[in-house]
């Protein structure tokens, strides 16, 4: 049960200090009546909207649009509508990577919801980064927010075949390496691969975020899957408008919905879909800032139990457009039924366990959907692992790598940096095998890379010529939630900040083994103290501005590379 005032602060909510409230009060109902606002709509409860379009973020190019859907709401629910800018994190235009502005974007969504006045929030994003720090923000803003956001991208078409960015780039980029496309196939597919606004087409970063929001509790239902280009994501951007003006006044905040209950809720359903790894990230970073920690042994005991359910790319062979019409988030939480915590609220003011209750319009599509009693696999798609290589752990996405990689033995192929790995991994004259593991160090979240999307190293041009597909790569850096392949990423504590990952040499023996949760450098703990004392200490860089806070703040990938202040 939620409690309900009759109105907000309005436009007298955050006062501008000056000393003198009154004329505060005064002033700002001046310059307000400057923009053609009445008396009366200046009375009005008022709704926030954080708004991310930018020239550098294609995937929020119709949010123009979606904007005056979420005011319509507003507006015929009785409030005031007031949209403000914040940071707009575009996945590929942004350097060294998207991930190292998440905090900023945290923290400049909060200090506006904070700092102007407006009763509730409606959080507009889509694009990878900018759900998580938009949620991170309102967590620690905490007035009543409700996420609405961008829908994926629908699909293209090449020769015959469908195609959704980014996993499908991804494959001809491979193709391409291995001799298999030439430069003009290639220049085709490149103007195929996203061909509307919106996210990636399959379950990337940012649909799965979306899942993830939904069922939270933090989105509406149905919210995660409607495409961007559908007209019943214009609905829903009404719907959200109304729903953000209803929760004026209530208690029903993000750190009242956002419980460890929830986080559990979110973690079973990143399994069920066999999620990007970068939302685990996510999830760790929104958790610790409503206080809840995420234990990396609790979520493989979460894998262990939960099937994946979701057939789509990069897994299956379906896209996002595939996942609405059949059913989308509410049929997937059906299906989970029992494992799900139903007592978790969400900003519709119903439980979790509520709307999982509620009929089906449709039938669920069993190709995209599977049910429990025939899973697309019986264990969860992520999984950690743990051992003398990765102490406080890394994640592996098991369900997107060849099985007989998840149980191996090899020799390490160890590149220092991003720099030595491109100048490296297509050398004709390197000493590399099919059955070695590929190891790239200080690619984490204190390294100048700022833990970029580099995980999923290019498996060597020879190697590729030769047709191998696969091959183990371990990295402390991150991978797009669109690739693929035996990964092993967020290795903790990472190389930069002296752990056993930086320890690693070529030539050296690694063993994972995922059904042990294990993953151990086979070098004796003497030698390891020997190579440790023989690193020489890095170079200081000299560091200004939001660069040096990052440096001295970030935290671990087993923290959620947060800042240690928030």
């Amino acid at each position: 049960m939620t409690k309900k005032s009759d109105t907000g602060r309005g436009i007298a909510g955050s006062p501008t200090n000056y000393g003198d409230p009154d004329f505060a009060a005064y002033l700002r109902r001046s310059f307000a009546k400057s923009q053609g606002y009445s008396t009366e709509a200046l009375g009005r409860p008022v709704v926030g909207i954080a708004y991310t379009p930018s020239g550098f973020n294609n995937c929020h190019r119709h949010f123009p649009e979606l904007l005056e859907a979420v005011k319509r709401g507003v507006l015929m629910a009785g409030a005031l509508p007031l949209e403000f800018p914040t940071i707009s994190l575009g996945e590929v235009f942004t350097s060294p990577t998207s991930l190292k502005f998440r905090n900023l974007m945290a923290m400049d969504t909060e200090e506006m919801i904070r700092a102007q006045p407006m009763d509730s929030v409606v959080l507009m994003g889509g694009c990878d980064k900018t759900v998580p720090a938009q949620l991170m923000g309102a967590i620690s803003a905490d007035i009543p927010a409700i996420q609405l956001v961008a829908g994926p991208m629908s699909t293209g078409r090449h020769r015959g075949e469908r195609l959704g960015a980014c996993t499908d780039c991804r494959r001809f980029w491979a193709k391409f390496r291995a001799g298999e496309v030439d430069a003009e196939e290639i220049e085709t597919v490149e103007g195929r691969l996203a061909t509307t606004a919106g996210t990636c087409a399959v379950m990337g970063t940012a649909s799965t975020m979306a899942c993830l929001t939904e069922t939270l509790g933090m989105s509406l239902p149905g919210c995660a899957a409607i495409p961007a280009v559908h007209s019943d994501r214009l609905r829903m951007a009404e719907a959200t408008g109304k729903r953000a003006v209803e929760l004026i006044g209530s208690d029903l905040t993000p750190s009242r919905i956002i419980t460890p209950a929830a986080i559990r809720n979110a973690l079973r359903m990143l399994l069920a879909l066999s999620g990007s790894t970068n939302a685990l990230l996510h999830l760790t970073a929104i958790a610790r800032r409503a206080g809840i920690q995420v234990d990396l042994h609790e979520f493989n005991r979460l894998s262990d139990e939960t099937p994946v359910l979701v057939n789509l790319k990069p897994v299956g062979p379906h896209y996002m457009e595939d996942l609405f019409a059949a059913g989308g988030v509410p049929a997937i939480l059906k299906e989970l039924g029992g494992l799900m915590e139903r007592d978790a609220l969400t900003v519709t003011g119903q439980t979790l366990g509520e709307l999982i209750d509620a009929p089906m319009i449709d039938p669920v599509d069993r190709t995209v959907i599977k049910s429990r009693a025939e899973p697309v696999d019986p264990q969860g798609g992520l999984v950690a692992v743990f051992g003398s290589l990765a102490p406080r752990g890394a994640v592996v996405k098991r369900a997107a790598a060849d099985p007989r990689l998840m149980e191996h033995e090899g020799r390490a192929v160890v590149f220092g940096s991003l720099q030595d790995l491109a100048e490296r991994i297509d050398d004709p004259d390197l000493d590399v095998s099919a059955d070695d593991i590929l190891i790239l160090q200080n690619a984490g979240p204190k390294s100048d890379s700022g833990m970029p999307e580099a995980g999923y190293l290019p498996i060597p041009r020879k190697l590729a010529k030769a047709g191998v597909k696969d091959m183990l790569r371990i990295s402390d850096a991150r991978m797009s939630g669109t690739a693929y392949g035996a990964i092993v990423l967020h290795v903790a504590p990472e190389a930069a900040v002296g752990g056993p990952l930086g320890l690693a040499r070529t030539g050296d023996r690694v063993r994972i083994s995922v059904s042990e949760h294990r993953l151990d450098l086979l070098v004796s703990p003497e030698e390891l103290d020997r190579r440790r004392a023989d690193l020489m200490a890095p170079d200081v860089k000299r560091r200004r501005g939001y660069d040096r806070l990052y440096n001295d703040h970030v935290l671990q990938a087993d923290e959620g590379a947060d800042f240690d202040f928030c």
